[in-house]
């Protein structure tokens, strides 16, 4: 695949965008706040980084991908649609009992899901999993998470780090979703995870700290992941919940709801907008 690169990685994670919150809408529910947060380093992962083969999904030398905050399916199977894992189309079937596009990644029943996620805390032991196995095997397949930073809070992902970083797993990169809200509110008041750096240094973890809507700082950054040997590393990517729909941006309360016709019609009409910009400049 050719790699994407400045305003068509920004092209691709507008319409990621659009289909996320089509399917929600369309589904009646679903987490839009942090498919839209997202939806840039997703883009990034899986347009300019990842080794992946749409035509041969369980390919054994491709990259492998858990979402370990897998309610934000939506930009996942947006992402995995416009790679060409499947037709566009059938997100209208999101949540269906027609379908096998669940609320949470499945890895039995859709093209290019690595790891069936939802229970928060566990998708980053089965990334480190996955990357000690290749270590094992010498495979040089590289494996990649994306952690939302309220799932922080979750005792498994620090019993994961310290074995990612016992066991030197520098072919293992995770992203933290830092849009800094959660489904109650303030990450910072429900269960405070800062410094976020400090402790995954003290774990012996690689640290970076980018803007996650920057592609140029996210595609550093996953450069330097590559480039760093002996550690894992974790990418604190500070992003917006609800990036892209002005009513949604930083607001808790779109954490896991649909919107209704009339607000579904205001972020068409912005999204929508972003593209058009994005396709005639």
């Amino acid at each position: 695949m050719e790699k994407l690169s400045g305003k068509d990685l920004r092209l691709t994670a507008a319409k990621v965008r659009l289909l996320a919150v089509d399917a929600v809408y369309t589904a009646a529910s679903g987490h839009p706040g942090g498919s839209l947060s997202c939806a840039d380093i997703l883009t990034a992962l899986y347009f300019n980084e990842m080794n992946v083969d749409p035509a041969q999904p369980k390919w054994s030398g491709r990259d492998r991908f858990v979402l370990s905050k897998g309610h934000c399916s939506p930009a996942l199977y947006a992402v995995l649609a416009l790679r060409g894992f499947f037709p566009a189309e059938e997100l209208k079937l999101f949540r269906s009992i027609k379908a096998h596009f669940s609320g949470h990644p499945d890895m039995k029943n859709v093209a290019g899901v690595d790891m069936s996620t939802g229970s928060l805390g566990q998708g980053l032991s089965t990334a480190v999993g996955m990357a000690m196995a290749a270590k094992l095997r010498g495979q040089s397949h590289r494996c990649y998470a994306l952690c939302g930073d309220g799932e922080l809070a979750e005792g498994q992902i620090w019993e994961a780090a310290m074995a990612a970083a016992k066991w030197h797993l520098d072919n293992l990169c995770v992203f933290v979703d830092v849009n800094g809200l959660q489904i109650d509110g303030r990450t910072a008041d429900v269960m405070p995870t800062e410094p976020l750096d400090r402790k995954f240094e003290a774990f012996n973890w690689n640290v970076l700290k980018i803007d996650g809507h920057d592609f140029d700082q996210i595609l550093s950054a996953l450069q330097a992941a590559r480039e760093c040997q002996g550690k894992p590393t974790v990418i604190l990517a500070a992003t917006v919940k609800g990036k892209g729909v002005s009513f949604m941006e930083n607001q808790a309360g779109w954490h896991g709801k649909a919107p209704n016709a009339e607000q579904y019609a205001i972020a068409r009409a912005e999204l929508e907008a972003a593209i058009k910009e994005l396709e005639e400049n």
